[in-house]
């Protein structure tokens, strides 16, 4: 009686430990087949934090260039030139919600730029950030000229 009992026992934690051996996925992961038929888990792709100071990658000097700040729902971006510092912008910012390329447009906050010289007079820019190279841009427009200014997180 007690080599059936131990017998049906044994064979009842061998299913509990094969039930157990499940291949679930959790939500911040995905699956990967690679040839040999094996899955790896791969961790879900995040949304990009832009969060913090971002400087200009096409300036023509190194002591003269555009800069910007982004937290708190907000963007600032500011030309440096020397010990110098100007406004050019400062609006709204949306926090990317998927990964990948993003794209939103910035309100102006004209209480802060009404009275900077320098500043955009726009009501709204556009800013992108291509996941693929990590960088920030946004036309800027001087004098009927419109150029592409791109950035980099610091």
């Amino acid at each position: 009686m007690r080599k059936i009992i131990a017998t049906i026992a044994s064979i009842a934690l061998l299913a509990g430990l094969t039930a157990c051996g499940g291949s679930e996925v959790s939500a911040d992961q995905t699956t990967k087949s690679d040839s040999s038929s094996k899955t790896q888990l791969l961790p879900k792709p995040q949304p990009a934090d832009l969060t913090g100071t971002w400087k200009q990658t096409n300036s023509n000097s190194d002591d003269t260039y555009m800069q910007a700040t982004v937290a708190d729902g907000a963007i600032k971006v500011e030309y440096i030139m020397g010990d110098t510092t100007a406004l050019f912008w400062a609006g709204s910012y949306e926090a990317p919600t998927e990964a990948g390329d993003w794209k939103w447009d910035s309100a102006n906050d004209q209480e802060q730029t009404q009275n900077a010289l320098l500043a955009s007079t726009d009501d709204t820019k556009t800013f992108e950030y291509l996941d693929s190279s990590k960088e920030l841009s946004f036309p800027m427009t001087m004098q009927g000229v419109t150029a592409t200014i791109r950035m980099q997180k610091q």
